[in-house]
């Protein structure tokens, strides 16, 4: 069983946009970074609780955004802060695949852990 992060575009797809998009991960272990919760009730101005996001959130495990996150997203690997929260939270929940539809981020030869 494979450790899946969603990037939050993704996870957005699976909660409101386009469900089937779990499908084909059914059988793998599921991560988002708690900024993806944020960020999907920011931008799409949903309220709580929301039915839809209720029942998605049961098929994650959550990575909490931390102070340890938060100063290995600031020094990189990418210039946008929200990427490299992403990136550093798959790193934390040690998963295997990153899962996003950012070609800027798709374009990255090398996404793995940094050291410390």
């Amino acid at each position: 069983m494979a450790r899946v992060f969603l990037d939050t575009n993704i996870y957005i797809d699976a909660a409101k946009r386009d469900k089937k998009v779990l499908e084909p991960l059914r059988n793998e272990l599921l991560f988002i970074s708690t900024l993806s919760i944020h960020i999907i009730f920011y931008t799409l101005k949903l309220k709580v609780p929301d039915r839809d996001i209720d029942a998605v959130q049961q098929q994650f495990g959550v990575v909490s955004f931390s102070e340890n996150i938060l100063e290995k997203a600031l020094i990189g690997p990418t210039l946008d802060l929200e990427d490299n929260i992403q990136l550093h939270s798959a790193a934390e929940a040690e998963c295997d695949y990153f899962l996003t539809s950012d070609k800027k981020l798709l374009t990255m030869k090398f996404l793995g852990k940094r050291e410390s």
